[in-house]
């Protein structure tokens, strides 16, 4: 397989990497754009620490076409406070607002995560970053929505490939749907525990409540703002991070209405 031309990634990771990883990252993005599978046995092998998973996410996301800094979209997060946080940037072409109808990606799945998503509000430098906390960390934010993530992997083993060949694929993202971004500042003591998050898919309802595995959305920032910041990067205003899922993976199909709503803070939909 030939060598797919080398495009500066978005922000640069010291981390060399080898012919091996270059053939997995063609092979994601054919799958990227085609909606084909990637057999990653051959990766189970490759893709052995972070710092590599990383550094071919970074790869992938220049290939798609996106140019150099730091992407203004992300997903972060993790099932408890006690799990590493793990990031990935997210494709600007599958950034949607509410309503959108996502029938023109090539998706392989359909899982659906409800989320919150939160917006910077001014530019954090690598010494911000550094020192802050959970504490300090809504001063950050001007602004927040509710979000649907389209959970998708390019993966043969779907669910079943293991982390780190997750996060090299941009950690299964397919797509993302914004709602309306209202401010920030009324729900800096916002009891989440008691949030009631509201799913609908096709015909079938959930309801969930308090049910962020980190319990607040604000809780990622910190460990967020670290990675992107991490070799001297400046993190702009304005860049969105999605915090994640308060529903699990819910299935859905081709041609299924999704909707959701967090009673009081705002509602998100699409249709497959």
């Amino acid at each position: 397989m030939s060598s797919i031309p080398q495009p500066q990634p978005a922000f640069a990771v010291p981390f060399a990497l080898g012919e091996t990883d270059e053939i997995i990252v063609q092979s994601l993005l054919h799958a990227h754009r085609s909606g084909s599978v990637v057999d990653e046995q051959s990766a189970l092998t490759t893709i052995t620490h972070l710092e590599q998973a990383y550094a071919l996410q970074e790869r992938l996301y220049a290939a798609l076409g996106h140019p150099p800094g730091v992407p203004p979209y992300w997903k972060s997060g993790g099932p408890t406070r006690s799990d590493p946080m793990r990031h990935a940037p997210l494709p600007v072409a599958g950034v949607r607002p509410s309503g959108s109808a996502l029938g023109a990606i090539p998706l392989r799945h359909r899982w659906v995560e409800a989320e919150i998503a939160l917006r910077l509000g001014q530019a954090v430098t690598p010494e911000r970053a550094e020192r802050l906390t959970p504490e300090d960390a809504p001063a950050l934010v001007d602004a927040l929505c509710v979000s649907i993530e389209v959970v998708d992997t390019r993966w043969a083993a779907g669910r079943a490939v293991p982390p780190l060949l997750k996060l090299a694929d941009l950690q299964v993202h397919g797509a993302l749907v914004l709602g309306d971004f209202r401010p920030y500042a009324p729900f800096q003591s916002h009891d989440w525990n008691a949030q009631e998050c509201l799913v609908r898919i096709g015909t079938q309802s959930h309801t969930f409540r308090g049910s962020l595995g980190v319990g607040d959305p604000i809780w990622v920032l910190p460990d967020w703002l670290r990675h992107l910041s991490r070799h001297g990067a400046i993190v702009p205003a304005g860049t969105v991070v999605s915090t994640g899922t308060w529903c699990g993976l819910l299935d859905a199909q081709k041609g299924d209405d999704v909707s959701v709503e967090f009673p009081g803070v705002g509602a998100t939909r699409l249709r497959f």
